[in-house]
């Protein structure tokens, strides 16, 4: 499948991933993270339970503090 993840197209050798996975297989591990499919903010406790599909917009912003 092809999805488009911030801006950049990428490809999954499969029909769809949970969140998740997406984030295990790119090694995105930072822990303050939003992430978006479709301009729907999608909460850290779905994650394992929703599915990222071929042809998605998937946006992911790191959110930091600083002073």
């Amino acid at each position: 499948m092809r999805i488009i993840l911030n801006d950049r197209e990428e490809e999954f050798f499969s029909d769809s991933i949970s969140v998740n996975q997406m984030l295990e297989l790119k090694k995105f591990s930072f822990r303050l993270r939003v992430i978006k499919i479709n301009g729907v903010l999608i909460s850290k406790d779905k994650y394992e339970s929703t599915l990222i599909n071929d042809g998605d917009n998937v946006q992911m912003l790191y959110l930091m503090s600083g002073g």
